[in-house]
């Protein structure tokens, strides 16, 4: 057989034989083999149990492509970086003491990074993201979404408040 990567001759099945591997996190050797690969997380990541040539202990590592997010521009024309930690911070202030697992939480988050990475910009309006969480917290809970909207959109009074809630009233949420 022959390494995939570069077309060396060897004794086994096809593989890429010159690539780096793993180390060991048991003894540091960075001779391993790979057992057993199988997706996971609906395909979004690769499960590889491997085991050590050199101590024979085995360990798990998981592989997930690394997709760059969009740059935000923000409301003052600046831009940052997104943050996936400040993004998640506002949304369980917003869900705090609320039954919403964190599960679904993450779920939330997943869609709306899928969805700005789904854009093909390198960079976006923050207002765009704002309105991915609204979105995502009015179908995880309402009184979340209303909280969070009553920051977001910065509520004056309780007019703006009940107009939100009418609003929610008469539109049905999409789960």
């Amino acid at each position: 057989m022959a390494c995939l990567a570069t077309g060396m001759r060897y004794h086994g099945p096809p593989i890429f034989c010159c690539l780096p591997t793993m180390h060991c996190p048991f003894c540091g050797a960075n001779d391993t083999k790979v057992i057993d690969s199988r997706l996971v997380a609906e395909g979004d990541q690769v499960r590889r149990r491997r085991e050590c040539l050199a101590c024979g202990e085995r360990f798990t590592t998981f592989e997930t492509a690394e997709l760059v997010l969009p740059r935000l521009i923000k409301s003052d024309g600046s831009r940052q970086p997104f943050d996936e930690e400040k993004l998640r911070a506002g949304m369980q202030r917003a869900l705090e003491k609320r039954p919403v697992s964190v599960e679904r939480l993450e779920a939330a988050l997943a869609h709306i990074k899928h969805q700005l990475r789904a854009t093909g910009e390198r960079e976006v309006k923050s207002l765009v993201v704002g309105e991915l969480v609204m979105g995502e917290l009015q179908k995880l809970d309402e009184v979340a979404y209303i909280r969070f909207a009553s920051v977001y959109r910065r509520f004056q009074d309780l007019n703006e408040f009940r107009e939100e809630i009418d609003r929610l009233a008469r539109e049905p949420v999409k789960k």
